[in-house]
C-alpha cells in the first residue's frame, strides 16, 4: 500500500477514535430510537459570561457546547394567544325578545354576535437584562391578548408587552422577577462575512434547538420584510418558531434577533435566514423602555440608487451616492434647499453607500439634529445643512389622565382620539370615544375580550368622548358590571366587563 494511503487510513482511524471517546454526557436513544428526555437547563442568575479560554478559539472536541450551555438559559419560548375575527353569526331568535330590546335599545337593529376564535402561536425570545426584559419579534406577539414565557428550567411567566416596533419587527416584553440569566450584547457592527454564527430558538415548537452556520452577508436590505432593513444574513438553519431567537457569535455574544427566512414557497430553511442586528434591536428597545415608542429622524426625500445606467445618463464617471427623486413640500429637505435630481454623496463627511443605508442613517438620527449633506448638482459640489424633524406618523398615543387607575381597575391603557391616532385607526372625523392602546394580561378588560385598537364609545349607555369622561363613568358604576359600546374595525358591539 502506498505511504500516502497508509497515512490517510491512520488519520481516519485517529479522528474516528476521537469522535467516539466516551465523555460521560451522551444521551442514548430508547428502544424505539426516540431520544430520551433532555436534562432541564438550570438558569444561573446574572450575565452569561464566556470563559476567556473560549474567546477566539473553539475546542475541536467540545465544539460550541460550553457557549450553548451558558446561553441556553437566556433563550425562552413564547406562547402568544390572539383572538381572530371570523365574521358574524346570525342573530339568535331570542334577540327579538322585548326584554332584550329594552336592554339594548332599538338604535342597533343590525346587532350581531361576532364569531371569534383563539389562535396560539409559538416563537422565541432572548432575555437581555437581569430584571427580565426580553427581545423578540413584533410578528410573534402582534395583536396578542395573552403572552406566556417558558424558560428552559421549566419556569413559566406571564409577560407584559412593553412596546413594539413593526418598522423593524422588534418587540420588547417584560416578566416580573430579578436576577434572571441574560445574554450579553455583542457589537453587531463588527460582524464579518464568514464568521461562525449560532441560531438558538424553538423551531416548529420542538423545544430549544441550536443550529450552526456562518454569517453570509451583512447590511442586507431591500428585501421587503419591514420598512427599515439592515439584516445580518446567515445559513444557520432558521425555521418557523425560531423567530425572536438569538443569533450568537463564536464568543457567545448576542449579535442578532432571528427574524425571517427566504423560503420561496417552501415550509422551512433553505440556507437564507435574516436577523435584526443587535445594535439596532438594542437601540429600539432602549427607546421603547425610555420613551414608550420609537422616535426616528425625518428628512423628506424620496431616493433611488445610482445604478451604472443612471450614472451614465447623468454624465458621472462612476456610480456613487443616491439620487433624489422627490422632495416633500415643507419637509426639512425642502426647507434646506434640496432639489429633485440632486446626488447625495456624503452624510457628515462619510460616503453614502446606497438608499437603504441613507434611510437607516437618517432614521437613527435624533429629530432636531443637524445633518450636513454633500450634494452634487449640475457638476457642482456643495454642502447643505438639514435640520431633521420627527418622522410623520411616529407620534405614539400619549398617556391619558388617570392611566394608573384605569390600569388597576380595568387593565387597559387608553388615549384620546388625536389626529394621528384617528388616522391610524381609520376613524371618521366625527367618531367619538377613547382608544384602547394596551390591554393588560389577566385583567378585567382582557377577560371581556377588549383589544388594542378598540374604541370605547359608551359606558352603561352614556356616550363618552374623552378619558376624563370615561373615568367619571367608571366612578358612577363602581361595584357594578359595565356595558361598553365598542367600535372595532368599522363595526360596533357591546362588551360586558364584570364588576370589580
Amino acid at each position: 500500500m502506498p505511504k500516502r494511503h497508509v497515512f490517510a487510513v491512520l488519520l481516519a482511524a485517529a479522528i474516528a477514535a476521537a469522535g467516539c471517546e466516551d465523555t460521560g454526557r451522551s444521551a442514548p436513544a430508547n428502544a424505539l430510537g426516540a431520544p430520551t428526555a433532555p436534562t432541564p437547563v438550570v438558569s444561573t442568575p446574572g450575565p452569561i459570561e464566556v470563559p476567556p479560554a473560549l474567546k477566539g478559539a473553539v475546542s475541536f472536541q467540545e465544539g460550541f457546547a460550553p457557549i450553548v450551555e451558558r446561553l441556553s438559559a437566556a433563550v425562552v419560548n413564547i406562547s402568544a394567544v390572539k383572538v381572530v375575527q371570523q365574521g358574524s353569526a346570525r342573530r339568535p331568535a331570542f334577540f327579538s325578545n322585548p326584554l332584550f330590546r329594552d336592554f339594548f335599545g332599538e338604535q342597533h337593529p343590525n346587532f350581531s354576535i361576532p364569531r371569534e376564535r383563539r389562535e396560539q402561536s409559538m416563537g422565541s425570545g432572548v432575555i437581555v437584562s437581569e430584571d427580565g426584559y426580553i427581545l423578540t419579534n413584533n410578528h410573534v406577539v402582534a395583536d396578542a391578548s395573552r403572552v406566556r414565557i417558558f424558560l428552559p428550567d421549566r419556569r413559566e411567566f406571564q409577560a407584559k408587552i412593553v412596546g413594539t416596533d413593526p418598522k423593524t419587527d422588534i418587540a420588547v416584553l417584560k416578566v416580573d422577577g430579578q436576577r434572571f440569566a441574560y445574554a450579553p450584547f455583542g457589537d453587531s457592527s463588527k460582524a464579518r462575512v464568514g464568521e461562525f454564527a449560532l441560531a438558538i430558538g424553538n423551531p416548529f415548537g420542538l423545544g430549544q434547538t441550536v443550529t450552526l452556520g456562518i454569517i453570509s452577508a451583512v447590511g442586507r436590505g431591500n428585501i421587503g420584510i419591514v420598512d427599515y432593513e439592515d439584516f445580518i444574513q446567515t445559513d444557520a438553519a432558521i425555521n418557523p418558531g425560531n423567530s425572536g431567537g438569538a443569533l450568537v457569535n463564536a464568543t457567545g455574544e448576542l449579535i442578532g434577533i432571528n427574524t425571517a427566512i427566504l423560503a420561496r414557497g417552501a415550509q422551512g430553511n433553505q440556507g437564507v435566514g435574516f436577523a435584526v442586528p443587535s445594535e439596532l434591536a438594542r437601540a429600539v428597545m432602549d427607546q421603547i423602555i425610555r420613551e414608550g415608542r420609537v422616535v426616528r429622524g425625518y428628512m423628506g426625500v424620496g431616493l433611488q440608487d445610482v445604478t451604472p445606467g443612471v450614472a451614465e445618463a447623468l454624465g458621472m464617471k462612476e456610480p456613487r451616492g443616491v439620487l433624489v427623486a422627490e422632495v416633500a413640500k415643507g419637509s426639512p429637505a425642502d426647507k434646506a434647499g434640496l432639489e429633485r435630481g440632486d446626488i447625495l454623496v456624503e452624510i457628515d463627511g462619510k460616503p453614502v453607500a446606497d438608499s437603504r443605508a441613507f434611510r437607516m442613517r437618517v432614521a437613527q438620527t435624533k429629530p432636531g439634529s443637524r445633518m450636513k449633506v454633500t450634494v452634487l448638482r449640475a457638476d457642482a459640489r456643495r454642502e447643505v445643512t438639514v435640520d431633521l424633524a420627527e418622522l410623520p406618523g411616529e407620534e405614539g398615543p400619549k398617556a391619558a389622565t388617570g392611566g394608573d387607575a384605569l390600569s388597576e381597575r380595568l387593565g387597559i391603557t387608553i388615549a384620546p382620539l388625536a389626529g394621528d391616532l384617528r388616522r391610524r385607526l381609520s376613524l371618521p372625523d366625527d367618531a367619538r370615544g377613547v382608544a384602547v392602546v394596551q390591554v393588560e394580561p389577566d385583567g378585567r378588560a382582557q377577560a371581556a375580550g377588549l383589544r388594542p385598537g378598540d374604541v370605547i364609545q359608551e359606558v352603561n349607555r352614556s356616550p363618552i368622548s374623552s378619558p376624563e369622561e370615561l373615568m367619571q363613568a367608571l366612578d358612577k358604576a363602581r361595584g357594578r358590571a359595565l356595558l361598553l359600546l365598542v367600535l372595532r374595525e368599522g363595526r360596533t358591539r357591546y362588551v360586558i366587563v364584570e364588576s370589580d
